[in-house]
């Protein structure tokens, strides 16, 4: 599990560092061509997904500590991210252990068919990741928006 974690948290790295190249060209396109505003919400698309991806690999490093520091050994039943100062008790009901993507999160299994999330992952991972998701599907939906209105408008006659 350690290197799954570690080979998506390397992709998506490189994922960032490609959408955040691809936002700065547009913008360096939109500069010297002076089109309207779909290359720029293009661009703001790509930097916030590039943001956004980044964020979930921040996360994912953090679940990947934590899958780290609850791999066996003396000391490791219930797993050291299971056990939460001032919930001592819920910790001797663990029974396993497991990672969440979506949201991301490291979770602890209790008996009974319960769980609770640890608290590896910093609380402002997952909605800061779904924010700049969506500010990343919001400015490609504007970006294709802007793209066919001024395509409508040249088809029209209008210039654009």
């Amino acid at each position: 599990m350690f290197l799954v974690l570690l080979l998506i948290v390397v992709v998506a790295v490189v994922s960032a560092v490609g959408l955040t190249g691809h936002g700065a060209s547009v913008l360096a396109a939109r500069r010297a061509r002076g089109t309207g505003a779909g290359p720029a919400l293009r661009a703001l698309a790509a930097f916030a997904g590039a943001a956004a991806v980044a964020m979930y690999a921040w996360g994912l490093l953090h679940v990947t500590g934590a899958v780290m520091e609850s791999d066996g050994g003396a000391g490791s039943a219930p797993a050291p991210p299971c056990r939460t100062p001032g919930n001592e008790e819920r910790a001797l009901h663990v029974i396993d252990q497991s990672v969440s993507f979506l949201p991301l999160g490291f979770v602890c299994e209790t008996t009974g068919g319960g769980e609770y999330t640890s608290d590896d992952v910093p609380g402002y991972v997952n909605p800061a990741t779904a924010a700049l998701a969506l500010t990343a599907v919001a400015g490609a939906v504007g970006a294709g928006y802007a793209s066919g209105a001024r395509a409508r408008a040249t088809a029209r006659g209008g210039g654009g």
